[in-house]
């Protein structure tokens, strides 16, 4: 059955801007650059694209010798340098290989990409309005650009040599003569709209400002790996939260008393690295129950995006009320659409839909062949016109929009990577699982042991492992010694219990594989965490 584009319309940014598709967190760094750089706009980049042979010609160059000593005779070791520490490629090591961009380490990089092949599917764009609307985003953006902007000269775009920064950033900035115009894609702006979940707006803000304390204690590649982390983890709990969330407001139609807590998740994962059979079943239990969440989500979407039409139809006929656009109502404006008083619109809106769908269908075959029997169905339920309407481009388009949202989630929690929130070890036919990859454990380690307080904002403390587990839960919804209390994943059973000492016991053994934890006795109170790098709460205390 052929849907027009009309039909086939899904994506939205009152829900999200992120497309559903497969994610490199390089490429978001990078487009991030740009919106730092223009206040939450894209980047309109006229220049010629870039390849390996460009970057080396640029650094084996003799006028410029005297910043890269020595290159010129060492041409070959410097294109390894180059395509393996300081670009990323498309299909690397095939044929059709190609330069997606330098790798994220300065925000000026962004000037040296190649558009084409360092798309990034909304997923920057997403990152900046989740902080133009956190509490204390304005901050983040403002801290993020001057990290990742520094030692450039903010009214020529050219590093002012005083601040030394290591020799991949030096290589890259060099460049910058390369690229001959840069402007700001200001039709991004138009169409803001508050995140559905504020909440979880809020912490990503906080994070990033705490990790930042961090960066005159680690080197900045590690810190840009980490920024790299941090934000892939929050835009996979994002989206999680916002798939229970959804479904949750479309049934109230809007109403929803609470939606910070429809907005909390709860996810266990297994922190034994497999050691453990029941705590690797109980993290598979917990991602199956986050996924299987995917189908009514994405026909939640189809409601809130036909509304959305629904809204600019009455718009135009001068029966929206209130004060807002279409296009500055938030999903819950949107949705309460579908209360009683706009029913007889809704039926005519919708029905006419429905009558291109079906008339279509009939009168585009060939042979004149009847509706699909699937089709026939659902039209014979007897559903109002909207809810049949969207049943049908449910059943038409919801298995490929459902494929590339798995994706896209697997991209986001980095499946099988480093800094890794999900595994599936065994192949794709596999069952996922929630892991805690060292990486990732690392950084929400050096956020664990922050506090508020100090000269530079936060100070490191010592914390007690249950203290740390607990915080872990409020937080971000990581259970570790507990089963999630609103998930119904398993049974409370002394197998259970056992699996969940295993796991806390496969933590603190983690813990100390990477240098925080030290345990001086059986007692909790002697168990503790300690800051890898300690911050002061005063000067010389």
């Amino acid at each position: 059955m052929k849907l027009s584009a009309k039909d086939k319309a899904f994506r939205t940014n009152k829900v999200s801007y992120m497309d559903f598709k497969l994610i490199e967190m390089d490429r978001v760094l990078t487009n991030l650059f740009a919106r730092l750089k223009h206040s939450g706009a894209g980047s309109r980049l006229k220049a010629k694209p870039m390849a390996v042979e460009m970057y080396v010609e640029e650094f084996t160059d003799p006028k410029n010798q005297q910043q890269f000593q020595h290159f010129a005779q060492h041409q070959d070791t410097v294109k390894r340098w180059v395509e393996t520490h300081l670009v990323d490629m498309v299909n690397r090591g095939k044929a059709n290989e190609v330069v997606a961009s330098p790798r994220p380490l300065h925000g000026n990089t962004y000037l040296f990409r190649n558009p084409k092949h360092c798309r990034d599917y909304g997923v920057s764009q997403q990152i900046y309005e989740l902080l133009y609307y956190a509490d204390k985003g304005h901050s983040a953006i403002e801290q993020l650009k001057q990290f990742f902007f520094a030692g450039v000269d903010p009214n020529t775009g050219k590093y002012d040599g005083q601040i030394e920064v290591d020799v991949e950033t030096q290589a890259l900035l060099r460049l910058s003569d390369q690229v001959s115009s840069d402007a700001a894609e200001t039709g991004d702006l138009q169409d803001r709209v508050e995140p559905l979940c504020l909440a979880a707006a809020n912490i990503l803000a906080d994070d990033i400002i705490r990790l930042l304390v961090y960066k005159h204690y680690i080197p900045r590649t590690v810190m840009v790996d980490y920024i790299k982390t941090l934000l892939a983890f929050h835009l996979a709990l994002y989206q999680l939260r916002i798939i229970k969330l959804l479904p949750a407001l479309v049934k109230s139609k809007g109403h929803q008393a609470d939606d910070e807590a429809k907005c909390r998740i709860g996810l266990f994962v297994d922190v034994t690295q497999g050691q453990n059979a029941m705590t690797g079943q109980l993290a598979e239990a917990s991602a199956r129950l986050h996924f299987r969440r995917l189908p009514e989500f994405i026909k939640s979407y189809f409601a809130v995006k036909k509304l959305e039409e629904f809204a600019e139809y009455l718009s135009k006929k001068g029966r929206l009320s209130g004060s807002l656009s279409v296009k500055k109502m938030p999903v819950t404006a949107l949705l309460r659409l579908l209360e009683s008083p706009l029913q007889q619109e809704r039926q005519l809106f919708f029905g006419q839909r429905n009558s291109a769908l079906l008339d279509g269908s009939v009168s585009a075959a060939k042979d004149q062949e009847s509706i699909p029997p699937e089709i026939q169905a659902l039209a014979s339920l007897g559903l109002d016109e909207f809810s049949t309407y969207n049943e049908i481009l449910l059943y038409v388009q919801g298995n490929t929009i459902r494929s590339g949202a798995v994706k896209n989630l697997d991209s986001l929690m980095l499946k099988n990577k480093p800094g890794a929130l999900l595994t599936q070890p065994q192949g794709t036919q596999a069952p996922r699982r929630f892991v805690l990859d060292s990486r990732l454990l690392e950084v929400l380690l050096q956020l664990a042991v922050l506090q508020p307080g100090g000269v530079q904002g936060f100070h490191t403390t010592q914390l007690r492992i249950d203290e740390l587990l607990d915080w872990l839960q409020a937080r971000y919804g990581l259970h570790i010694d507990r089963l999630p209390e609103d998930d119904d994943i398993a049974d409370e059973t002394i197998n259970t219990r056992k699996a969940l000492r295993d796991n806390t016991l496969g933590f603190k053994k983690r813990l100390r594989e990477i240098g925080f934890y030290h345990d001086l006795s059986d007692a909790y109170i002697t168990q503790t965490v300690s800051p890898r790098y300690v911050i002061e709460e005063a000067v010389g205390a």
